[in-house]
């Protein structure tokens, strides 16, 4: 199932004034709660590395490391090593796996920026991680 949302503009303008580490600070909160019920684990090779995700039609940025196997704020305002950005619906297709990063990318609604081999190694791991029951029960999937 395919899911189309279109956001108000006033989302993005109201989003893109948020600081970027209060915007991280929940993001990272519900990739810490993912990580900890073991839904998602972060690869070794993302330790130490930096990544930014935005919601372009919200206008939400959020800034992220590992450290020691556990994702955490960037507060530095440093650049990210990799960048991606996509509406929420992509987003949120990617992560019921009714798409893949690559026809999202090749369809131009998923943006890469930074270190290649980087977002080679997280397109990986997040195609290869397993979605938990709930999420594949409101994708549809299975039915």
């Amino acid at each position: 199932m395919s899911m189309s949302i279109e956001m108000p503009a006033v989302f993005a303008r109201i989003g893109r004034r948020l600081p970027t580490p209060l915007v991280s600070l929940h993001f990272v909160a519900g990739l810490e709660l993912a990580r900890r019920l073991k839904w998602l684990s972060p690869p070794a090779e993302l330790e130490g590395r930096s990544f930014a995700i935005t919601v372009e039609d919200l206008g939400l940025r959020n800034c992220f490391t590992v450290k020691q196997g556990a994702f955490r704020t960037v507060w530095d305002g440093a650049p990210a090593e990799l960048e991606l950005g996509a509406k929420l619906a992509d987003f949120l297709a990617l992560m019921r796996a009714e798409t893949d990063a690559d026809t999202l990318f090749f369809q131009r609604r998923l943006r890469i920026a930074g270190d290649t081999e980087l977002g080679l190694i997280v397109k990986n791991w997040l195609d290869a991680s397993p979605r938990p029951a709930w999420l594949q029960r409101l994708s549809g999937a299975g039915r």
